[in-house]
């Protein structure tokens, strides 16, 4: 007996209030684009600039007892992690802290430096520093810019393959849907603050893959039901791709939820901003998927004849199995 989450035939009409779907949708871009401008982004240490300090001690690290004992210095935003290492002996505990810059200052002073290493050496009189890093502002703007240019030209790499794969209508309306991805996932973060920092950005290029992947599935299907289904309308056409790979989807997304959910709940403060941006973009992906991407190539329209090569699209790979 197998579990089925979806039944094995639906017919459900997913354009039914598409005029709701596709305005809500926008709604939230433009939500997300105010929260950014008005509250702007809380970037982390990646992005603002700080000092990374590395430790060694002979005791087992306890980062919630590290953490307790830098809290009352008031340093702002403060990263702590364990340094695992095979050739690490086992009296051998290293960790990474890395304090946010302090008043715009590139480094944190000699002085701030010594009362952290006296805070934590009342919880482990054994700890020592063995190397203190700065980055600098400079540094920091750089970070930013190719943070910027790497999610820029994935979404520019996703256009030219669904050009290619299809049509431009399907290029356009992926896009649109990793655009609207991207914006109202940077909104969340920007109207609650939370922490963004490079593993965030690692999350929406990861968002951008995930996203596309089922809307390629979709886009497929509704390939092959234009051939086979010549005379249907193309709106039921679609409804009949995203009914026949509704399961798929729901199992694919549903079981990512899983396990993205116990990281969120077990994982600890040091990846949970980068699982909260994967699970997020899981959901308003897979939502993406249907109500965004679709509603865009119904709008614009698509040949239905697809034996015959088409001379505004790149579609001399469009039957390459990729």
């Amino acid at each position: 007996m197998r579990l089925k989450l979806v039944p094995s035939e639906t017919n459900w009409d997913f354009f039914r209030f598409a005029r709701f779907t596709f305005g809500a949708s926008v709604l939230a871009v433009v939500l997300s684009i105010v929260a950014f401008f008005a509250f702007g982004l809380n970037f982390g240490i990646d992005f603002r600039g700080g000092t990374t300090i590395r430790t060694e001690s002979t005791q087992s690290v306890d980062v919630a007892a590290y953490r307790a004992a830098l809290t009352p210095l008031g340093l702002g935003d403060v990263s702590i992690s364990e340094v695992f290492d095979p050739t690490f002996g086992e009296d051998k505990h290293v960790t990474q802290i890395r304090i946010q810059a302090q008043d715009d200052q590139e480094a944190i002073t000699s002085d701030t430096v010594t009362a952290v290493q006296e805070a934590l050496k009342v919880n482990d009189p054994s700890i020592r520093f063995t190397s203190v890093e700065s980055v600098g502002p400079k540094v920091s703007g750089e970070l930013i810019l190719t943070a910027v240019k790497a999610v820029v030209l994935a979404m520019c790499a996703v256009l030219i393959y669904i050009w290619l794969r299809f049509e431009w209508q399907f290029a356009l309306g992926a896009v649109a849907a990793l655009i609207h991805d991207v914006i109202v996932t940077i909104g969340v973060f920007a109207a609650f603050q939370i922490r963004f920092d490079l593993a965030i950005i690692a999350a929406l290029l990861t968002i951008v893959g995930y996203s596309i992947n089922d809307t390629v599935v979709v886009f497929d299907r509704l390939r092959e039901n234009l051939i086979k289904y010549k005379k249907m309308e193309l709106r039921q056409v679609m409804n009949l791709a995203v009914n026949e790979t509704l399961s798929r989807t729901v199992m694919t997304s549903g079981t990512t939820l899983i396990a993205l959910i116990a990281l969120l709940v077990l994982g600890g403060d040091v990846i949970r901003g980068f699982v909260f941006a994967m699970t997020w973009g899981v959901i308003v992906g897979t939502y993406s998927s249907v109500f965004v991407a679709k509603n865009i190539v119904l709008f614009l329209g698509v040949k239905r004849d697809w034996s015959k090569p088409s001379g505004d699209a790149g579609t001399q790979f469009g039957n390459i199995d990729a």
